[in-house]
């Protein structure tokens, strides 16, 4: 490809919207162009990469016996009504209708479309195991969409489904896909991807795990233990509190305290500590909008993954009116309204002295006891694990926190499909049995961008070889000068032969402006030709990634000299695979 002829361009400045560096980047460096909120087109680089990212993800899959299928992106909604997600799936998931009338939906998941195309074929023991799989475009009516690639509305997507006959053959099946997807980031050059245990949300499932890259952009937090290795998504991970009775226990007492609205004012009226307070965390389900009240220690936050996992429902945060039921700031479970569920996180346990609201304004209860006060309380695991907290695998206080991407997850679904659409195949026995099923999804672009996110430096993406959009960028650097072109030309069209692929910046710039391009399409191998060069007979060859710089090579063996980087560069990601 010569770059005078690439369709995009590249600039200096940093887009004002871009937040994170790779959404910048890939900006500046033609990549991508905003569509509409959370919706990108791909310039060629861009595609070039998703390319490369799919082959090795297709090759991966089908070493497993994967086979390969392709779902629609339309998907009639009655499909959905059948699992039952068509009104349990929020906002995310865009219903429309056709010109008939007829309920559908854009797939933002496709577990329903692969029970469809199966539920005929598979109906006797005799077809199983199997696993299908699709890349293919998926939409999110995201509400916060956000860097770049990372988090949109559309985007392309390869979800895998696989269906077995017992809990065992999934759990065999599961660890296969678990390795093939370390191979496949580590393949793409990221093999520091972390594998966490993580919360099944509306994708249903007791097990399920996520591939994380730890970087400070990411959104989701990783609880991390460096003592024995534990780590999973605060969503998922058990906050587990070791209570001390620092104030010994009272009678319930109504007490006035003005102006106390928030548990750091309440504490410095009270001159009590956090830990002896009983926060009031208010919510509203997505389905009535009644009020739900979870109840928590003074100096810890709700899990709002964890809390919607106790309900069973959709929750919003709440919103409390003048004339509400709930008084704002002085809410505590004795004397609160019928109307509201109310819920106790497991800090509460265990503690015989808490301070509460009232519900009355400026009005708190001291000497609070969960047990003695409200003797039906239950008690959930609903707060959010910190920094420092006690490790569940070896309960050691050794708990840290860091934000990460998800670039891949795996799921073991169950029977919560076939069982809520009809799914039944007939057994050895003759009886009819539901099957188990297994998902298994990688987001490319947002692969892709967030590689680029861990793999840059201040003037540009740093691609490793196997996903690069090309291997080796050949500048001339005096496209005016005959000699120097001639040879260029000829570089250029012999490492095509040799089946290398060659961006050629062919262009009469100044060398400023062709290196800046060249940082900013990342290639990991850059080849420049000059005047100055030939007159030594040589070329200058150096990488991306500066482990090689300013090489001086001659020129008859500076093609063998590139395969030879070439080849060490894809090499050393192979010895992390």
């Amino acid at each position: 490809m010569k770059l005078s002829k690439l369709v995009g361009d590249r600039f200096k400045e940093r887009p004002a919207n871009c937040l994170i560096d790779s959404h910048a980047l890939m900006v500046r460096g033609g990549y991508i162009k905003n569509v509409a909120n959370g919706i990108y087109s791909q310039f060629p680089p861009m595609k070039r990469i998703s390319q490369k990212i799919e082959n090795i993800i297709r090759d991966e899959m089908d070493k497993i016996d994967g086979q390969e299928v392709l779902f629609p992106v339309t998907l009639p909604g009655s499909l959905w009504t059948e699992s039952g997600r068509y009104e349990s799936v929020g906002s995310e998931l865009l219903r429309f209708q056709d010109r008939t009338g007829s309920k559908m939906v854009l797939g933002m998941t496709h577990e329903e479309a692969a029970v469809q195309l199966v539920r005929e074929y598979a109906n006797s023991y005799a077809k199983y195991p199997f696993m299908i799989y699709q890349i293919q475009t998926k939409f999110r009516d995201e509400a916060r969409p956000r860097a770049g690639l990372i988090r949109v509305r559309e985007f392309t997507m390869k979800d895998a489904y696989s269906f077995h006959t017992s809990q065992e053959d999934l759990e065999q099946y599961y660890q296969k896909c678990y390795d093939a997807y370390n191979r496949i980031f580590a393949r793409c050059g990221i093999p520091e991807v972390a594998v966490v245990a993580s919360d099944s949300g509306m994708m249903g499932g007791s097990i399920s795990h996520e591939y994380m890259l730890l970087t400070p952009a990411g959104e989701d937090s990783i609880a991390v233990c460096p003592e024995c290795g534990y780590s999973a998504n605060v969503e998922a991970a058990p906050s587990i509190i070791e209570n001390e009775n620092k104030i010994p226990m009272e009678e319930l007492k109504e007490v006035a305290t003005p102006g106390t609205g928030t548990i750091e004012d309440l504490c410095a009226f009270l001159k009590i500590p956090a830990e002896n307070t009983a926060k009031a965390v208010v919510y509203q389900k997505n389905e009535d909008d009644s009020f739900v009240v979870a109840f928590i220690r003074g100096d810890l936050d709700i899990n709002e993954t964890k809390l919607t996992n106790a309900l069973g429902c959709e929750i919003h945060p709440g919103v409390i009116e003048d004339d509400s039921i709930l008084t704002a700031g002085f809410i505590g479970p004795v004397g609160i309204n019928e109307k509201v569920t109310v819920l106790f996180d497991n800090s509460l346990k265990d503690i015989d002295y808490l301070v509460t609201g009232a519900n009355k304004v400026d009005a708190h209860y001291t000497g609070f006891n969960v047990d003695r006060d409200c003797p039906d309380a239950e008690y959930f695991d609903l707060a959010k694990i910190t920094e420092g907290g006690i490790c569940p695998e070896c309960g050691k206080h050794a708990i840290t926190v860091s934000r990460g991407i998800e670039v891949g997850n795996i799921f073991q679904l169950g029977t919560k499909y076939s069982k809520s659409m009809g799914f039944k195949y007939t057994d050895e026995n003759g009886e009819e049995q539901y099957p188990i099923m297994g998902c298994y999804g990688i987001g490319v672009g947002r692969m892709a961008a967030s590689i680029c996110e861990v793999r840059h430096d201040d003037y540009g993406p740093i691609w490793p070889i196997t996903i690069a959009p090309w291997q080796v960028h050949l500048c001339c650097l005096r496209s005016d000068d005959a000699e120097c072109k001639a040879y260029a030309d000829q570089l250029y069209q012999t490492l095509q032969d040799r089946g290398i692929e060659v961006i050629y910046d062919d262009r009469n710039v100044r060398p400023g402006a062709m290196f800046a391009d060249a940082d900013l399409l990342g290639v990991p191998v850059r080849v420049v030709v000059s005047p100055r060069n030939l007159k030594e007979n040589a070329v200058e060859i150096s990488t991306r990634d500066k482990q090689i710089d300013k090489q001086k090579t001659a020129q008859d063996s500076a093609v063998e000299e590139v395969e030879r980087i070439i080849k060490k560069l894809t090499d050393d990601i192979y010895r992390q695979v």
